[in-house]
C-alpha cells in the first residue's frame, strides 16, 4: 500500500488527454469571464434590482474579496480532501451559485450569492494550472502552461464584449445563466476522469493562519475596491482597512513561518528565486493587461461614442497576437531552445512601446483602426510574459510544492490586476481634474480659438463640454504612459528568474 505522502503518476496519454485537458480548461476560463463580465452589466443590474451606485459595485467587490483569501489556501485544500475531489467540488458550487446569481431578486441577495460564488471560484485557477503540469508529461510542461496561459489571458479580453451581446440581446441574468453547460461538463470531466497526484490525508487546520490570511488580504482588496470611491484616506473606513491589512498581513507572515509547524500556506516555497521574482513579474504582468482592459473601453465609449460591442472587438486585436504566439513561445521555451528571462524582458518591452505609442494616438476623435497597431504591439509583448513566467516557476520548483508556487503566482496576478485598477482609476480621476482646471482657466473669451468656437456653436455649455471631454482624453493619454513606463521598468526584474531547465524530464530543483 503506497504511503499517504507518495506521489502517484498522473501524465494522460491517448484519448484521455484532450478530455481531461479540456475539463481542467473550462474552470480557469469560466472563473476569468466570470470575474469581468459583470461589470459591464453592472448599470443595468443596478436599475432593475433598485440599487444605489455603491451597492451595485459591491457585486464585484464582493466576489474578488472570497477570491483572493481563497487562493492561497488551495494547497491546502487539495492535500486534505485530494486534488480531484476538491477541483470537482469547486467548480460545482461555482456553476450552481452562478445560476442562484441569475435568480437574485434583491441587490443583497446577488452580493451573497456572489461571496459564495469569489469562495469557490477562487480555487479554479491555481488548480487548474497544477493539474495541468500533472497531466502533462514533464518534457511538455511548456504546452501545458501555454493552453493555461491563453484561457488566463484571453477570458479577461473576450469577457466585455460576450456581456455586451448578453446584456443588449438578452437579460443580465444570462451572464451568470452561461455557466451552467461548461460547468457541468467540466464537473463531469473532473469527477469521473481526473487522477489525485497524492492520497487525501488528514490535516490539522491552521485556524489562526486563516484567519489573519481573511483579515489581511480581504482588508487591502477592499483598499484597492473602494478607495477611490470613498476618497483614499479622507475615509475613516480606508484608515481601519489599512490597519487591519498592515497588522493581519504581518501577522500571517510571522505566524506562518514561526508560530505553526504545519500552516495552511506554506511561505517557504518563496526561497525558490523563480517564486519570489515570479510573483513580482505577475504583479507587473497583470497591471499591463488589466490596466488596458479596464480603461480602454472607458476611453472608446465615454470619450470616442464605440458601443460595448465595439469596445470588445477592439480588444480582440491585443488577444490575437496572444492566440497566435503562445503556442510557438510556450515552444521555444519550454525546450529550452530560448531563454525565459530575454523573452520577457523582450514582451515587457513591446507591451511599454505599445502603450507609449498609445499616447500618441489618443485624442477626442481617434478612429477605431488607429488604436489597433498600438493594441497588437501591446498584445505581442502580453503573449512572451505569462507563458515564460509559468514554464519557469513550474520548471524550477520540486511537485510536492507546485501547488503552492501556482497558488502564490495566481495570488500575485489577482492582486496586480486590483493594483492596476485602483491606480488607473484614481488617476484618470485627479488627472482629469488637473486638466481641467488648467484647461477651463484658459478658455477666456478674450482668447481667439475661444471667440471662433462660441461663433459656431454659440453655446457656452458646449465651451464647458469639450472642455471636459479633451480633460478626460489627457488623463487617458496619462495612464497609459504610465502603464508604458511601468512596463519598461519591470523589465530588470525578469533577469533576477532562474533560466529554466533544458531538459524538463529530468529536473535537479535546488533553492535560492
Amino acid at each position: 500500500m503506497a504511503n499517504e505522502d507518495q506521489r502517484i503518476d498522473v501524465v494522460e496519454q491517448g484519448w484521455r488527454l484532450p478530455v481531461v485537458v479540456l475539463g481542467v480548461l473550462l474552470a480557469p476560463l469560466l472563473e476569468t469571464i466570470d470575474s469581468s463580465i459583470v461589470n459591464v452589466a453592472l448599470p443595468t443590474i443596478q436599475g432593475n434590482l433598485g440599487a444605489t451606485l455603491d451597492q451595485a459595485a459591491w457585486v464585484v467587490t464582493a466576489y474578488i474579496i472570497a477570491n483572493v483569501i481563497v487562493i492561497p489556501l488551495t494547497p491546502w485544500m487539495q492535500s486534505r480532501f485530494g486534488r480531484r475531489q476538491y477541483f470537482a467540488a469547486t467548480i460545482v458550487g461555482f456553476t450552481v451559485v452562478s445560476v442562484l446569481c441569475g435568480t437574485a431578486g434583491s441587490i443583497e441577495q446577488l452580493i451573497v450569492y456572489r461571496v459564495l460564488q469569489g469562495l469557490f471560484g477562487g480555487g479554479l485557477i491555481a488548480t487548474a494550472q497544477v493539474t495541468l503540469r500533472d497531466t502533462f508529461p514533464p518534457e511538455q510542461v511548456g504546452a501545458s502552461q501555454g493552453l493555461f496561459a491563453i484561457v488566463i489571458l484571453i477570458g479577461p479580453i473576450v469577457a466585455p464584449m460576450i456581456g455586451g451581446v448578453i446584456v443588449d440581446n438578452l437579460s443580465w441574468q444570462w451572464i451568470f445563466f452561461i455557466n451552467l453547460v461548461p460547468g457541468a461538463a467540466a464537473a463531469f470531466i473532473i469527477a469521473t476522469m481526473l487522477r489525485n497526484p497524492t492520497r487525501p490525508r488528514v490535516l490539522p487546520v491552521d485556524a489562526l493562519g486563516v484567519a489573519f490570511l481573511a483579515v489581511g488580504l480581504g482588508s487591502l482588496q477592499f483598499i484597492l475596491d473602494e478607495g477611490e470611491r470613498r476618497d483614499w484616506y479622507n475615509s475613516v473606513e480606508i484608515q481601519l482597512a489599512t490597519f487591519a491589512a498592515i497588522a493581519g498581513l504581518i501577522a500571517f507572515a510571522v505566524w506562518e513561518l514561526r508560530g505553526t509547524s504545519r500552516p495552511i500556506v506554506d511561505l517557504r516555497v518563496l526561497r525558490y528565486r523563480a517564486v519570489a521574482a515570479g510573483s513580482l513579474i505577475a504583479i507587473g504582468t497583470a497591471a499591463t493587461i488589466f490596466g488596458t482592459i479596464l480603461v480602454l473601453p472607458q476611453y472608446t465609449q465615454n470619450v470616442l461614442g464605440f458601443t460595448a460591442y465595439d469596445s470588445g472587438f477592439l480588444l480582440l486585436f491585443r488577444a490575437l497576437p496572444v492566440m497566435l504566439l503562445t503556442p510557438v513561445v510556450a515552444g521555444l521555451v519550454g525546450s529550452g531552445r530560448l531563454d525565459a528571462r530575454p523573452v520577457m524582458a523582450a514582451g515587457f518591452l513591446l507591451a511599454g512601446i505599445g502603450s507609449l505609442m498609445q499616447v500618441g494616438v489618443t485624442t477626442s476623435e481617434t478612429g477605431f483602426w488607429t488604436l489597433v497597431l498600438p493594441l497588437f504591439i501591446a498584445g505581442l509583448g502580453g503573449s512572451m510574459l505569462f507563458i515564460p513566467l509559468l514554464i519557469t516557476v513550474q520548471s524550477t520548483t520540486p511537485p510536492n510544492e507546485a501547488p503552492q508556487a501556482s497558488a502564490l503566482i495566481t495570488l500575485a496576478f489577482q492582486l496586480g490586476g486590483s493594483i492596476a485598477g485602483a491606480i488607473a482609476v484614481t488617476l484618470i480621476d485627479r488627472r482629469a481634474d488637473l486638466h481641467l482646471d488648467t484647461l477651463a482657466g484658459t478658455a477666456n473669451a478674450a482668447r481667439i480659438p475661444v471667440q471662433q468656437f462660441l461663433d459656431t456653436h454659440q453655446s457656452v455649455g458646449q465651451l464647458f463640454s469639450a472642455i471636459v471631454t479633451q480633460a478626460q482624453t489627457l488623463a487617458f493619454a496619462d495612464e497609459a504612459w504610465l502603464l508604458g513606463i511601468a512596463a519598461l521598468c519591470i523589465i530588470p526584474i525578469a533577469f533576477m528568474m532562474p533560466r529554466q531547465p533544458r531538459d524538463l524530464s529530468g529536473v535537479e530543483i535546488e533553492a535560492g
